[in-house]
């Protein structure tokens, strides 16, 4: 098809003066836009390939992320974390959470203060119901780890973060993330997430801006915390250099139920509690 063949189609069409709203209704979760895909070109006419199949997580990924970025209107907000008094806790207490089973890391800290902000802030504990024209808000606080594999990266799920220690998790997410890692977990441990937290920082990673997984409307991602000099404000009015642990994170939010506004405040709430943790920590026990 040609632009002549648009151009004569369209002149064709007699537009209405004004279209009923009844007429057009919204678009259901499952309808997408199909794009008709051009055929490869033989990639062997320049040289040698190699065929790997297209399949198993490899293929179920690449299905859910074509999903949410078809969906989703991506929207990300960034900041930098100091972490310094989080580590030097982590530090001390590792080793009492390694003889329970566990491992004290940071995503165990950004768990609960996760569950925090999604307390204080609902909507982005949510769903979008395009069908009905609802948000489906949910009351638990069921959050997705994104864990690497060999077979690709696979999300299953802490249930109820708010209403266990840091201790509890610290043990939980350990347990699971090996038992991902082995396939040992079932399929509805990777079920009935509300949102998800992916560490890249554990594999050297900066700032990245990660895809939401689907039907789910935010996703936080986070960096490698690394030594950084700081301007630290003095009561004089002046400033003194400082070394402090710093670490980037970023929030994707989708655009239809939230707004930059949202994502800042509460960015600010999972910023707050990860560089003054002592309010955080009183659920350790």
């Amino acid at each position: 098809m040609t632009a002549d063949d648009v151009r004569a189609f369209a002149e064709k069409v007699e537009a209405p003066d004004e279209i009923p709203r009844a007429s057009t209704p919204e678009p259901s979760e499952s309808e997408t836009t199909l794009i008709s895909v051009p055929p490869l070109p033989d990639f062997a006419r320049w040289g040698q390939v190699e065929r790997v199949p297209f399949r198993s997580i490899r293929r179920a990924t690449a299905r859910q992320m074509s999903l949410a970025w078809s969906q989703i209107p991506h929207v990300n907000s960034q900041d930098v974390v100091d972490v310094s008094k989080l580590e030097k806790f982590r530090r001390k207490h590792k080793d009492e959470i390694e003889a329970l089973g566990g491992r004290l890391t940071m995503t165990v800290f950004v768990l609960k203060a996760a569950a925090t902000a999604l307390k204080m802030y609902p909507n982005f504990n949510a769903t979008l119901d395009t069908a009905a024209s609802e948000i489906v808000i949910k009351k638990y606080f069921h959050i997705g780890v994104a864990v690497t594999t060999d077979r690709g990266l696979i999300v299953p799920v802490i249930r109820d973060v708010d209403r266990k220690s840091i201790k509890e998790l610290a043990v939980e997410l350990n347990e699971l993330v090996q038992r991902t890692r082995s396939g040992k977990t079932k399929p509805e441990e990777m079920q009935g997430g509300t949102f998800t937290i992916t560490n890249a920082g554990a594999l050297g990673g900066g700032f990245f801006t990660p895809i939401i997984n689907y039907p789910e409307v935010a996703i936080l991602g986070l960096g490698r915390a690394q030594m950084q000099p700081v301007a630290i404000p003095q009561d004089d009015g002046g400033y003194r250099v400082a070394t402090r642990l710093r670490m980037p994170i970023v929030l994707c939010i989708d655009h239809r139920v939230l707004d930059g506004s949202d994502a800042i405040n509460f960015l600010r709430v999972i910023v707050d509690s990860l560089a003054d943790p002592d309010e955080l920590l009183m659920s350790m026990t």
